[in-house]
């Protein structure tokens, strides 16, 4: 049987670092990893909770290592990193998952406070271990950066303003290495979710009226799963999309259309 498909989607050998990695899209992105051969490394505030996802990769077979950190505190990403290179030596794939949106409504009032909570973890972070990870990533020949972003970046959200404006800018960083790091094989490109079952939307799906609201003129008239945005996010990570840099993707069922 020819496997050559199957092979352009094998990280065996590659470092993943991924943050916000213990719930939701992270937790896919780092069991789908892990299972075609990546070592991960997953991050995000609680160490309990990473704890136990890689518990569960382990009994699955695949190589993971848990440590915590909270992005927007540069020293806590830095830790992130050499902790990393400490480990494994280097790494080839970063997923730039970890957000936050403390602020919900008019833009005009969100305090100050809350945008600069907002731009730190949602762009500083990803701009910081991007950089980071640059001279690490060309020395190895190369490496892909995915940023996740959201359709709030094509779309304003109503009450989701600043968070908006931090995901845009998620988009721009997103070009503007792509284009400088090309020369360097080093591939950068962003996923644009739209409404995705997770526990962040928890109160979206769990009650039906609601959630037919927010899908019925849907192309796909349904929520999105995690597995969906993580299959995608794999086809950055790996050879299958060698050609593939400074794009942005969108997983929302056609909301944008």
């Amino acid at each position: 049987m020819n496997t050559q498909a199957l092979e352009l989607f094998n990280l065996t050998g590659k470092v993943a670092l991924i943050t916000g990695a213990s719930k939701g899209i992270g937790e896919q992105c780092a069991r789908f990893f892990a299972q075609v051969g990546a070592k991960v490394v997953i991050s995000s505030r609680r160490q309990a909770d990473l704890d136990q996802l890689a518990n569960d990769i382990r009994q699955e077979g695949g190589e993971v290592t848990a440590i915590e950190a909270r992005m927007g505190d540069e020293i806590q990403t830095k830790h992130l990193f050499d902790k990393t290179i400490e480990i494994y030596g280097g790494i080839d794939i970063l997923v730039n998952n970890a957000a936050a949106n403390p602020y919900y409504g008019p833009t005009v009032d969100c305090p100050d406070s809350a945008y600069e909570k907002i731009m730190d973890i949602n762009v500083k972070a990803p701009f910081q271990l991007c950089k980071m990870v640059h001279p690490i990533m060309k020395l190895r020949g190369g490496g892909s950066i995915i940023n996740i972003s959201s359709i709030a970046a094509l779309t304003p959200d109503p009450g989701l303003g600043i968070y908006s404006v931090s995901k845009a800018a998620l988009n721009m960083l997103t070009k503007v290495f792509a284009k400088e790091w090309g020369q360097d094989d080093i591939r950068v490109n962003a996923v644009c979710p739209g409404l995705i079952k997770t526990k962040f939307s928890k109160a979206l799906w769990e009650d039906p009226k609601t959630l037919a609201h927010f899908t019925k003129r849907l192309p796909i008239s349904r929520m999105g799963t995690v597995d969906e945005v993580a299959a995608l996010v794999l086809y950055l990570a790996s050879e299958a999309s060698a050609y593939t840099t400074g794009a942005v993707f969108t997983v929302d069922g056609g909301t944008t259309i």
